[in-house]
């Protein structure tokens, strides 16, 4: 019997110090293995980033850099860039440590994502006088889609598209002005970027509705699979938490919805 009570209570004991052990601790050689983390900031994606009045980057995805920077105890490193294709080039190379990437196939094979913090629509602009009144319309012969090189939007409608053919800018925020300068049919992009080139430039309108959801999460070089777990269990706590949704109203971001926890 006594011994019984004391298996007991030995296992009760066990149970209370798992339940007080701290979590492993964040895998340091993978998420900043130069004592820095260098994340990479997209500035080719105004739902993400773009310059406050100062001229320094601001947005969701630089609150979330810094974020986990603060959590880690490291400093950080914010590394800009004008477009998506240029920001997967760096992870590629591994001269940054974390970025904020739409999910996509074809990038899969040199990034290890976490699941999506935000969901973002793309759309499609026209001129007013454009035939065109639906998003199925546009994927006919002589049609020309203005495009950011490299975006996800490229990568989608690279698969998707049968007929139409793609013109590529050298970064999203060039697209608008691509489609002016060559008469293009159609721009695509991310639908906020679009509504603001539309105010911006007279004679233009957006298409309703969206033609794909975008799926925007963290991703770190392919391989580090424990920076990768280590950032899902971040992102999964910062979109419980309402950071996300915090920095989104913070920063005015309109047209961009938090994402739903893993698994639902």
């Amino acid at each position: 019997m006594r011994r019984r009570l004391w298996l007991a209570a030995a296992a009760a004991g066990l149970a209370a110090c798992a339940a007080r052990a701290p979590r492993s601790a964040p895998p340091m050689a993978e998420l900043a293995p130069t004592g820095t983390l260098r994340a990479a900031i997209n500035f080719g994606n105004p739902i993400l980033a773009g310059r406050g009045p100062d001229g320094q980057p601001r947005g969701v995805s630089v609150d979330l850099a810094r974020e986990a920077g603060r959590r880690l105890g490291v400093p950080v490193e914010l590394v800009t860039f004008n477009s998506a294709g240029t920001v997967v080039e760096a992870v590629k190379a591994r001269s940054v440590d974390l970025a904020f990437v739409a999910i996509d196939p074809v990038r899969a094979a040199d990034t290890e994502y976490t699941a999506p913090y935000v969901v973002i629509e793309g759309a499609y602009l026209v001129r007013e006088g454009s035939p065109l009144r639906s998003n199925e319309e546009v994927d006919r012969p002589g049609t020309r889609v203005a495009v950011g090189r490299g975006s996800a939007y490229d990568l989608f409608l690279s698969r998707e598209l049968k007929s139409a053919t793609l013109v590529r800018a050298p970064t999203s925020p060039a697209v608008t002005d691509l489609f002016v300068a060559q008469d293009l049919e159609v721009a695509a992009g991310v639908k906020q970027q679009l509504e603001a080139d539309a105010r911006r430039v007279p004679g233009l309108r957006l298409l309703p509705g969206r033609f794909m959801v975008i799926e925007q999460a963290m991703g770190v070089p392919k391989g580090r699979t424990a920076a990768q777990a280590w950032l899902s269990r971040f992102i999964e706590e910062m979109k419980a938490s309402g950071f996300v949704a915090e920095a989104l109203r913070r920063h005015g971001i309109e047209g961009a919805a938090v994402a739903l926890p893993r698994g639902t």
